[in-house]
């Protein structure tokens, strides 16, 4: 009896020890999400267009994935996503993403990643339990700049607009075959058990207390957008003053 009380406790405690880390790495990607976004923003001349964060349906962050290879590439990384709601943004669900492709590679690189999911059908795809780029739901670069210009078809079909800031040496990044899925056990760190990815992008689970610097952040990234844009048209303005 007193061996299964003690297994019973070092049981608990083994749960409670995985729990508290797996809570501290979800708390310190949301920190992570909301340092990419703010930085991201406040590219001089590179940032999303204002257009385009007015026009997303949601708004996924991966710090830090990790993109390298040997002939055959590879990619991975774990990121938080929130959608557009009738309140304002959802709280933040937890993704993972991975996925493979062939090429002539050499190199590895950390890559800060967005995603901006711009209709109805890529939230569809982001709110089921998996689905792969190419195959299910397409993506394509996003247009940078204060703005989007009016002649290019970023509006059209494609699911998901990308963004990306590298750190490495390793040029260029495709999503072509990677797979986007649920991170179940940092929901379950953050979130109770029973809450599904589901619910909390659409808007029925209240945000944790450590969500809400990356909300806080999305919210206002647009503003920040505007904000720039103004800055800049106004040290334009001051220089044909000069002149």
């Amino acid at each position: 009896m007193k061996k299964v009380m003690l297994f019973l406790a070092m049981l608990s405690l083994g749960t409670l020890c995985w729990a508290g880390s797996a809570r501290e790495d979800a708390t310190e990607r949301l920190e992570n999400a909301t340092t990419v976004v703010h930085e991201i923003m406040g590219m001089p001349d590179k940032g999303i267009p204002e257009e385009v964060l007015e026009h997303a349906k949601c708004i996924a962050v991966v710090p830090h994935m990790i993109k390298g290879g040997l002939i055959f590439g590879g990619k991975g990384g774990k990121g938080v996503a929130t959608c557009r709601t009738a309140n304002g943004w959802s709280a933040p669900a937890f993704i993972t993403i991975s996925g493979g492709n062939w090429g002539l590679q050499i190199g590895v690189e950390a890559v800060d990643l967005v995603m901006i999911i711009q209709n109805e059908k890529g939230m569809q795809k982001l709110l089921s339990s998996n689905f792969q780029i190419g195959a299910d739901a397409s993506a394509a670069a996003g247009p940078v700049g204060r703005h989007a210009e009016a002649g290019t078809d970023w509006k059209m079909d494609t699911e998901i607009l990308t963004y990306s800031r590298a750190k490495g040496a390793f040029a260029g990044l495709t999503l072509e075959g990677a797979s986007i899925r649920q991170d179940n056990d940092s929901r379950h760190a953050m979130y109770k058990s029973n809450v599904t990815t589901r619910a909390i992008l659409l808007g029925k689970v209240p945000a944790p207390s450590a969500a809400e610097p990356f909300l806080a952040e999305i919210r206002g990234a647009k503003a920040q957008a505007a904000a720039a844009e103004k800055a800049e048209r106004k040290a334009e303005a001051n220089q044909k003053d000069q002149k």
